[in-house]
């Protein structure tokens, strides 16, 4: 192996983007560390789902704590959505949640989608504040006030449609105006039935002309009656679709906010899919995913630009983990998670990556995002199927890096990192090549916004390269 040598590295676009959400009314946060291993790679970004009605009474506690009540039959029966509550805003602060979750998003070389539930009526000032909160955090996407045609969550409740489709624009003015490095996501009803129009079109065609990214959700199965009862055959708390028919839908639904827009096009995206093992079991939750996915593929779906997968752990079944009972902490991997890891480890899948001409060190590198980031690729010679792997580093930084398809993290306190988990699976069967890819998204989790490029790019510089490990025997031999 040539150790000193260095090629340039662009990480992009994958044709078809992944997702994770990661907690919400159903389930606690995971860590990224923890997401990481278990799946082998990063997402493009991490979905995280807050609310913010800071006008109601019991605010900031959690609606399903501070309002708690025996009356409560419905996930979203109480006075404001029961997501965990956005700690920032006016008066506010960002040393709470999501932030903490944002950082920790960042760190490890993802972007974030926040989704936001808002009470209609705040002023500006709230939605300033906001914005000013969400400047430091890259390339993030602003999911607002999703599912707006539907009718359980608090803003519908005390909006008509057609506000919610005025506050839309103006949450959407306000935040381009004082964080442009935010993308906002308008998550509204598609085309239903026959007719060319989506739902309540009306009420929401000026939000579509205006957002930033077009969104539907769409769940294969689901069990809208969860915790309050349980799916049984005849029941009317449940429901299931067909694979085909929703792709179709969501297809058409991306053709008519085109029209609408004259023709343009836009990001399109299902924010939340999923199957809901309550209805169809394991095995057939993890063939309903598949089933799509194998879809965008043979369609090469250009026009689908991502999905997010509802959700990592998942107190119900709507999760690659089911949250063991007896201890949050605790996951247990359904079926779904190994199909979900196959599906994220297909090229189709996978961020785009381009390595260049050779490079010298120190060198700056750029991480702008997660389909946008400039690292470093250094050649590397296996004589077989390694004993020992790993790179020792005498510096601080904070790095993803990737080998054989596996991904890993470096922390600033980290000074070693064994790579062989990367070859327990995926064994090599003889001598071969393989590159070490390394980005450095930022150590803070945020951007240095007083540079010039700050909220949409930060920077580090390598000044030498980690000491490379190969081994491919014992230390000692057998006697």
């Amino acid at each position: 192996m040539n150790e000193n040598k260095v090629l340039a590295l662009h990480m992009g676009k994958a044709k078809c983007a992944v997702d994770l959400g990661d907690g919400s009314e159903r389930g606690e946060y995971v860590n990224q560390d923890y997401i990481l291993h278990t799946l082998g790679r990063p997402h493009r970004s991490i979905s995280l789902m807050y609310c913010y009605y800071p006008l109601d009474e019991g605010w900031p506690g959690r609606a399903s704590v501070v309002h708690a009540s025996p009356d409560v039959s419905f996930a979203w029966d109480y006075p404001y959505d029961d997501y965990f509550t956005y700690k920032g805003g006016l008066n506010g602060t960002t040393d709470d949640e999501p932030f903490t979750c944002m950082r920790d998003i960042r760190r490890h070389g993802q972007d974030v989608t926040l989704t936001l539930t808002i009470d209609p009526h705040i002023s500006d000032e709230h939605l300033i504040a906001i914005a000013k909160d969400l400047r430091p955090f890259g390339r993030m996407m602003l999911r607002i006030n999703h599912e707006c045609t539907g009718d359980w969550f608090s803003f519908t409740k005390r909006s008509t449609y057609k506000e919610i489709g005025d506050f839309f624009c103006r949450a959407h003015r306000i935040i381009k105006e004082y964080a442009p490095n935010v993308q906002t996501i308008l998550c509204t009803g598609g085309v239903e039935g026959g007719k060319n129009v989506i739902e309540m079109e009306d009420c929401f065609a000026d939000a579509v002309r205006c957002t930033d990214m077009w969104s539907i959700d769409k769940y294969f199965a689901l069990h809208w009656g969860w915790p309050y009862d349980v799916a049984e055959r005849g029941g009317n708390s449940h429901g299931r679709s067909n694979i085909r028919e929703i792709y179709e839908y969501t297809k058409k639904s991306y053709n008519r906010f085109s029209e609408l827009c004259g023709g343009a096009k836009k990001p399109m995206m299902m924010s939340e899919l999923n199957a809901d093992g309550d209805v169809t079991g394991p095995y057939e939750q993890a063939d309903m995913v598949k089933e799509f996915c194998d879809i965008l593929k043979e369609e090469n779906a250009t026009w689908f630009t991502n999905f997010s997968m509802y959700q990592f752990r998942d107190r119900g079944r709507l999760g690659l983990e089911i949250e063991d009972p007896n201890n949050p902490e605790v996951g247990i991997a359904q079926p779904l998670l190994e199909t979900y890891k196959e599906i994220i480890h297909d090229d189709y899948f996978k961020p785009e990556m381009t390595i260049g001409s050779e490079v010298q060190l120190p060198l700056t590198l750029r991480w702008g995002g997660a389909e946008d980031a400039e690292g470093i690729a250094i050649p590397l010679h296996f004589d077989g199927n390694p004993h020992f792997c790993e790179a020792v580093f005498e510096d601080d930084s904070n790095l993803m890096m990737e080998i054989n398809g596996t991904w890993f993290y470096k922390s600033p306190k980290a000074k070693t990192i064994d790579f062989m988990s990367a070859f327990f699976k995926k064994p090599l069967t003889g001598p071969c090549d393989l590159t070490l890819k390394i980005f450095a998204p930022p150590a803070s989790g945020e951007n240095d916004i007083s540079t010039e490029d700050g909220l949409y790019n930060s920077y580090t510089t390598i000044e030498k390269l980690p000491k490379i490990r190969l081994r491919f025997e014992p230390v000692e031999l057998a006697k």
